[in-house]
């Protein structure tokens, strides 16, 4: 398959900036812990804002109104990415079935019963189960609204026992590179669904434990791209065709259009973390894998005393940053409508937003 020159350019990149000082690999590695959490889990419709998430991930602090299974399925998820971690830093240790579904075991903590209204007002109800392939069939609507089927409880077993298998070989023969290898393993994954639920958060778990076994940055799939993500999928599916069988044994060539798009997402993901690292300029800040050039380095000013002040107030805002309390005002709102920074009910101020320049 053609190579994506964007993608290699950005690794290149990558590798010329190693080995990382100790401060930009614990400010890569916050970051990105707040960004996968959140996203991952607002994918599937955790409810948590960037900023919960972040209070939640770094101190251990709910704030506001939050919906409690969302604050333990965050958690849970936080816990499970730890263990993605620690898991890929072991090089020699392949990949196995009992691995992804202990991951799976943390990320839902425990079984639990989920209940359906039917037509008539009949209730059923079935079990989800931690760590444990599904014993009932999945499937999803499509945009088309098709219902497109995943492989069976039956398949289920031997489909995932070749997939385990085929990542290990190909990983041991090195003919894929890193990146090829994480995108197949996702598209064959997905194509499987082997669980009753999580299996979007794991699949995306485990397209980083490929990478950071590699010594490749690990990359966030963004909740405000779903539909695009989504999209290619659906878009490989098509090529691929719908049997699961097919689909758990899709190669490069047929997932093109999956493979095209997150080729060029993971270009775009190793990019802004080296410039992250390595763009030192107040007035360049990154919320939730965005890069926010201020225009008026007033913005800046004001969100560094926000960030190290204890109470700041507008009479102390005016003198040091010499600008009128009505400007004060409107970069404070412009600021809280963006939601990176937020006032907090003692009055002082919480900051979402990193500055590339510490």
């Amino acid at each position: 398959m053609r190579k994506n020159q964007k993608l290699q350019a950005a690794l290149d990149k990558w590798r010329s900036i190693q080995p990382l000082s100790e401060n930009d690999q614990y400010r890569l590695s916050r970051r990105f812990t707040v960004d996968f959490n959140y996203n991952s889990n607002h994918i599937e419709g955790n409810t948590l804002t960037y900023g919960q998430t972040e209070l939640l991930l770094l101190f251990g602090k709910v704030i506001g109104e939050a919906d409690v299974k969302d604050v333990q399925d965050m958690t849970a998820s936080n816990v499970t990415l730890k263990m993605m971690k620690e898991e890929a830093l072991v090089k020699e240790t392949p990949l196995t079935q009992n691995f992804i579904r202990t991951l799976h075991r943390t990320l839902l903590r425990e079984d639990y019963t989920v209940y359906r209204n039917l037509p008539g007002g009949i209730q059923t109800s079935y079990t989800i189960h931690a760590g444990q392939y599904k014993t009932r069939s999945n499937s999803v609507i499509t945009r088309y609204g098709d219902r497109f089927e995943y492989a069976s409880p039956e398949e289920t077993p031997a489909l995932m026992t070749d997939l385990v298998d085929w990542y290990n070989q190909a990983e041991e023969e090195g003919k894929l590179s890193p990146v090829e290898l994480s995108i197949l393993f996702h598209y064959r994954y997905i194509r499987i669904h082997p669980f009753e639920d999580g299996n979007g958060r794991i699949a995306r778990l485990l397209v980083n434990y490929i990478l950071a076994k590699h010594d490749c940055p690990m990359i966030v799939v963004r909740s405000r791209l779903k539909r695009d993500y989504l999209e290619a999928l659906q878009q490989a599916d098509l090529v691929v065709g719908a049997a699961p069988h097919a689909g758990a044994h899709a190669s490069l060539k047929e997932i093109k259009p999956f493979y095209k798009y997150m080729s060029n997402l993971f270009a775009q993901e190793f990019e802004n973390d080296v410039l992250f690292v390595t763009e030192k300029d107040e007035n360049i800040w990154w919320y939730d894998g965005e890069r926010i050039a201020f225009r008026s380095p007033n913005y800046a000013k004001i969100l560094r005393e926000l960030m190290f002040g204890q109470t700041v107030t507008y009479a102390y805002l005016q003198d040091e940053i010499g600008i009128n309390r009505s400007a004060i005002q409107k970069i404070l709102q412009a600021l809280q409508a963006k939601s990176y920074i937020e006032k907090t009910e003692k009055g002082s101020w919480r900051v979402f937003i990193t500055p590339s320049m510490m």
